[in-house]
């Protein structure tokens, strides 16, 4: 899987070889959100109710040239697992492997191997559009994402909230350019968009992260533009806050246009929404990586984003963390390479908890 990545919504092949590794083991799936697979194996326990687990996987890869060097690197040029996708589906698998040869559970186990996790719309929106859960009492959607700031047989959990929601911001700023020397004939964007910028940048805290990555002012030393765009990114952990926000956002650009005679236009693309934590199942589980002799830490609250974030919405859930060593490197960049032990690690602890929710 490593050496034949695909990126978000291509994952054809990935599926293809998903899907053979299943019928191989006997597990029954199908086809879900375009190019995932929902796997499904049935407790041999009797079972009164509609109890289920979600195990979740995601499995595109990114846009980033691999120079690991390793035996089994990436064969499809600037296409790389940089940031454990393969290792997470490895994981996923092996646990179905362990839940179909003794399947001493009640209820259902669903295996979703999810698409497109790497930007939006997120795949998980695409997989509950479907409502393949519909009619079961779903006790727990459990997902986890390697972490090399951890050593391997170590996990991270957080109760409550725990990764951001993500918002891309797109600024216009329309004004009147000109000759740079002849300033009183100017409703200038760029002084305009500079004040915009700083103001963005001071809505900055713990839990607020705003971020401008794009700037295009096409003048010259003497000539100022008529337009300015720009485009950025808003973090934030709580739906309240993140509404107010987008409301402070066009407000502030409000003021800037009235300041200098501009006008700017403000798209705010709502990404995936935050992620929380069950605050019992994060309990559960630090509690049980202890009794299996693993270490189990707190993790701080964390900026970055995940589509998982959607299944939080809707059942109660659970994502943390999997250490695969710092020897890895860094995700997202073409040396990642996480330690392999990591995947018998993760594969025991994930079934171990999946079947102690659903037989509870």
């Amino acid at each position: 899987m490593h050496a034949r990545p695909e990126l978000s919504f291509r994952e054809r092949e990935t599926a293809a070889f998903i899907a053979e590794a299943l019928t191989a083991s006997g597990i029954a799936y199908r086809p879900i959100a375009g190019t995932g697979i929902l796997a499904r194996i049935e407790g041999r326990r009797e079972c009164a109710d509609r109890r289920a687990v979600v195990l979740r996987a995601d499995i595109d890869a990114l846009p980033v040239e691999e120079r690991t060097g390793l035996s089994y690197a990436s064969q499809n040029p600037g296409v790389m697992h940089a940031c454990g996708h393969d290792v997470h589906a490895a994981v996923l698998f092996g646990v179905l492997q362990r839940l179909a040869a003794a399947p001493d559970f009640a209820g259902t186990v669903f295996g979703l191997f999810q698409p497109g996790e790497e930007c939006n719309p997120g795949g998980a929106s695409l997989v509950l559009a479907e409502r393949p859960f519909e009619g079961f009492d779903v006790r727990a959607v459990i997902g986890e994402h390697v972490e090399p700031q951890l050593e391997v047989g170590t996990l991270g959990f957080r109760a409550g909230k725990y990764m951001a929601a993500s918002d891309e911001l797109r600024l216009r700023v329309r004004g009147t350019g000109g000759h740079g020397a002849l300033r009183s004939q100017l409703k200038d964007p760029v002084g305009a968009g500079a004040q915009l910028v700083a103001l963005l940048l001071a809505l900055n805290g713990p839990e607020c992260v705003v971020s401008i990555g794009r700037i295009e002012a096409p003048g010259a030393t003497n000539v100022v533009p008529d337009e300015v765009y720009m485009e950025g990114t808003l973090r934030t952990f709580d739906d309240e806050v993140r509404s107010a926000l987008h409301r402070r956002i066009a407000g502030l650009a409000a003021e800037v246009d009235a300041a200098h005679g501009v006008q700017t236009s403000v798209d705010i693309d709502a990404g995936y929404p935050p992620v929380v934590n069950d605050a019992r199942l994060a309990d559960r589980a630090a509690a049980l990586a202890r009794a299996a002799g693993l270490q189990a830490e707190m993790l701080p609250l964390r900026t970055t984003a995940e589509d998982f974030g959607y299944y939080c919405r809707h059942y109660p859930s659970l994502f943390y963390r999997l250490g695969v060593g710092q020897a890895a490197g860094r995700p997202h960049t073409g040396n990642f390479a996480p330690d392999e032990r990591a995947i018998d690690v993760g594969a025991g602890f994930m079934e171990s908890l999946a079947l102690q929710i659903i037989n509870e």
